[in-house]
């Protein structure tokens, strides 16, 4: 069993002919939960072949229009396209009130139940949970509050070796089923027992060294910082996406983290990351 992780949307800010704001989709276990939604998400899932009526998780970091303009279009074309099942969306206290008052004026209201699960828990909290998966939000610094997301795949059936697990005590089996999600953040150490020994982490990379003094007024990271978070956390692979659209050449990003952080990836749009599970057998 693996995770797969397809970008949709890998770049900051303003959106451009080739540079799409935030927005991954995520296959795991059955389940089909996209993360953000920037504007052109839903070109995106058709370009790369995802059918809509699969999707009945959304998860939304924050109210900056980079992650979530996409959102209320989508919804909209569920209404177009004769959703019937539930649409759950999680994200900051204030996007119910935003998505139903478009919904109100446009006269659009959907045939299809749309339930909102509005967070402003500080501290990380369980959101989503059933029999294979759990999701819990990573409290981030960024300028307004903000979420990460945790998708931890529960064990099941599955067979492992108890007795050699047990020589290494600092071991959690559950810490090789997860894949964590960094929104916007400043670099913030505090989160690192959060996703200690991660599966995968994906972190935001907005700019390079040379633009260091910018994350302290726009709340963002470098390459180098998110390669320094994964170097503490003891994650098993980093990819790093968000760029900021001045710099040109994306290999910088994956050299500056590289430095810190060997297994790291550039995130790039319609790229698709297969995570396969460990299965621990000493």
């Amino acid at each position: 069993m693996s995770l797969k992780l397809t970008i949709l949307g890998c770049h900051s800010a303003t959106p451009r002919v080739n540079a799409h704001p935030t927005a991954q989709f995520l296959e795991i276990k059955n389940h089909h939960f996209l993360i953000d939604c920037g504007e052109g998400t839903q070109v995106q899932l058709r370009k790369y072949g995802v059918k809509f009526s699969k999707i009945k998780h959304i998860f939304i970091s924050h109210l900056h229009g980079d992650h979530f303009y996409g959102l209320v279009g989508l919804i909209s074309t569920f209404r177009l396209l004769n959703r019937e099942a539930e649409l759950h969306i999680y994200g900051p206290n204030g996007l119910k009130e935003i998505i139903t008052l478009q919904l109100k004026l446009s006269n659009s209201w959907t045939q299809y139940p749309l339930l909102f699960h509005e967070l402003n828990a500080t501290e990380s909290e369980l959101v989503f949970e059933d029999a294979t998966v759990e999701v819990h939000t990573i409290p981030l610094d960024h300028r307004i509050y903000t979420n990460g997301f945790l998708f931890k795949e529960k064990l099941g059936e599955r067979k492992l070796n108890a007795k050699a697990i047990a020589k290494f005590k600092e071991i959690e089996i559950c810490d090789y089923q997860n894949l964590k999600n960094c929104s916007d953040t400043a670099y913030y150490p505090e989160i690192v027992p959060l996703i200690k020994n991660a599966t995968c982490l994906y972190h935001e990379a907005t700019f390079l060294k040379d633009k260091e003094a910018l994350c302290v007024t726009t709340k963002h990271s470098t390459a180098a910082q998110a390669a320094q978070i994964a170097q503490l956390s003891n994650v098993n692979q980093l990819i790093i996406g968000h760029y900021s659209g001045r710099y040109q050449n994306k290999e910088d990003f994956k050299i500056e983290a590289q430095a810190f952080f060997e297994n790291t990836h550039l995130s790039l749009e319609g790229k698709v990351f297969e995570i396969n599970n460990t299965l621990i057998d000493y």
